[in-house]
C-alpha cells in the first residue's frame, strides 16, 4: 500500500510515495524550498508542486510545524504567524484539487509515530521521547506506546531562552558552533527534559542525525538510553503517509 507523505519545514518543503508495508519511501523524495516568508498561500503552492511532481492524486498527509488541532494550527513559530487560525487541511486539499482527503500533523509527532512503528522506537512501551534537532527543536511524547500529541518540547525555558534558540541545529550553524560546544547544549536541553519526564529513551531526529556519530557519543550524563532515528529525515513523510492511511481507513 502507497499513500503519499509531504514533510513541511521551516527551510524545505519534500515529498514521496510512501511504501507503508516497509515504512520507507516508495521513490526518491522530492524537496523545494520553503518560500520566504512561509505564508500560507506560499507553502501551499510549493506543497502542490512536490506532489504533482509524482502525478499523484490520493490521499495526501502532511506535517506542519506547529500544534494542530482538528487540522488547524495553533501556533506557528518558524513559518509566517499568519498560519495560525488557517485550516490546513481545507487550505492543502482546495489547492490540490479538493478531490483527495488530507490530514495533517505536527511534524514531529510524524516522526515519532513513523520510528516508534518502523524506527528506533519499535516495540518500547515505557516513555520515549523523539526530538528533532533542525531548525527548531520538535517533540514526540510516548507513553505505552500511545502518542502524547503537541507537546512541543522545544519551547522550554532554558538558561532564559527558547530552548530551540540554544540548541537546535540551526542554532549550531547560525553561532558557528564547534560540534563539541554544541552537543554541551544538547546535553543541558535532556537534561532539562529527563528531569521532567524521566524517559527510557531519547530518539534524536532530524537531518542533523544523519551525522549522529559526531555528536551523541560527546553527550554524557544522561540516564535514559540515546539514538538517532533509524528513519532519519524521511520520518516525517512516512508518519505523514501514516497518519493520512488511518484516516482514509476510518472513513
Amino acid at each position: 500500500m502507497q499513500i503519499f507523505g509531504v514533510d513541511i519545514g521551516g527551510s524545505g518543503i519534500k515529498g514521496a510515495p510512501v511504501d507503508l508495508d516497509r515504512g520507507d519511501l516508495a521513490k526518491e523524495r522530492h524537496k523545494v524550498l520553503t518560500p520566504q516568508p512561509a505564508t500560507p498561500d506560499g507553502v501551499a503552492d510549493k506543497v502542490r508542486e512536490v506532489v504533482e511532481h509524482f502525478g499523484w492524486t490520493g490521499p495526501v498527509g502532511a506535517t506542519f510545524p506547529g500544534v494542530i488541532t482538528g487540522g488547524t494550527a495553533r501556533t506557528a513559530a518558524n513559518v509566517d504567524k499568519s498560519w495560525i487560525g488557517t485550516n490546513i487541511e481545507g487550505l492543502i486539499a482546495d489547492r490540490l484539487g479538493g478531490d483527495a482527503p488530507v490530514t495533517v500533523l505536527n511534524d514531529a509527532d510524524a516522526a515519532g509515530v513513523a520510528e516508534m512503528h518502523f524506527g528506533a522506537g519499535r516495540g518500547r512501551k515505557g516513555t520515549v521521547i523523539l526530538l528533532t534537532l533542525g531548525t527548531g527543536i520538535g517533540s514526540a511524547l510516548f507513553t505505552g506506546g500511545r502518542l502524547v500529541a503537541n507537546t512541543e518540547l522545544g519551547h522550554l525555558e532554558l538558561h532564559g531562552h527558547d530552548a530551540e534558540k540554544r540548541a537546535s541545529s540551526k542554532a549550531k550553524e547560525d553561532e558557528d558552533l564547534s560540534w563539541e560546544h554544541w552537543a554541551h547544549r544538547v546535553q543541558k536541553y535532556l537534561a532539562h527534559v529527563e528531569m521532567l519526564f524521566s524517559p527510557e529513551l531519547f530518539i534524536i531526529g532530524g537531518g542533523v542525525s544523519r551525522k549522529s556519530h559526531k555528536f551523541l557519543p560527546l553527550i554524557k550524563g544522561i540516564r535514559a538510553e540515546l539514538v538517532p532515528a533509524q528513519l532519519q529525515n524521511n520520518a516525517g513523510i512516512v508518519g505523514a503517509a501514516m497518519a493520512a492511511a488511518e484516516t482514509a481507513r476510518k472513513a
